[in-house]
């Protein structure tokens, strides 16, 4: 019995870490099945404890920091950017007027829906901009203050 109540337990620690972006509750997750083998072992509470202790602080030690350093953007890991985050800071043309809600942009020969970063702003067609941030398929722009760049 007390083994189902670890692997509840590591089900619901693997649900919580679904919804943060932490990396570190899904290590208590790998603890309490440990704690439930030990369990389904027959080992009594106070070791499936010490195991759930151990197997967590050593998986945290060990694995976050794995994990971490590839879960880090190119640009604070001194890679290539590629994909959105290479999008991001780029300049783009403005193709029809960007505004609050609607606009249209081509960055490096695509063209992208866009929107003005500030909702006061707007942007005429033939204005550089710079993308700021990439939300879905929409590329969110502000003046190019650099437009030689």
């Amino acid at each position: 019995m007390e083994s189902v109540l670890w692997i509840v337990l590591a089900i619901a620690l693997a649900i919580a870490e679904a919804f943060t972006a932490t990396f570190l509750i899904i290590f208590f997750a790998v603890g309490a099945l440990a704690a439930g083998g030990a369990a389904a072992l027959g080992a009594p509470l106070l070791v499936q404890a010490i195991v759930f202790a151990i197997v967590s602080g050593l998986s945290v030690a060990a694995l976050r920091p794995i994990v971490m350093r590839h879960a880090q953007s190119a640009g604070e890991s001194g890679e290539t950017p590629f994909g959105i985050e290479a999008i991001e800071g780029s300049q783009a043309m403005v193709l029809e007027e960007v505004s609050a809600d609607h606009g249209l942009v081509k960055i490096d020969g695509e063209l992208w829906t866009a929107r003005s970063f500030d909702g006061a702003e707007t942007y005429a067609p033939g204005d550089r901009v710079r993308v700021i941030k990439v939300k879905g398929a929409t590329a969110i722009v502000w003046r190019d203050d650099h437009p030689n760049l």
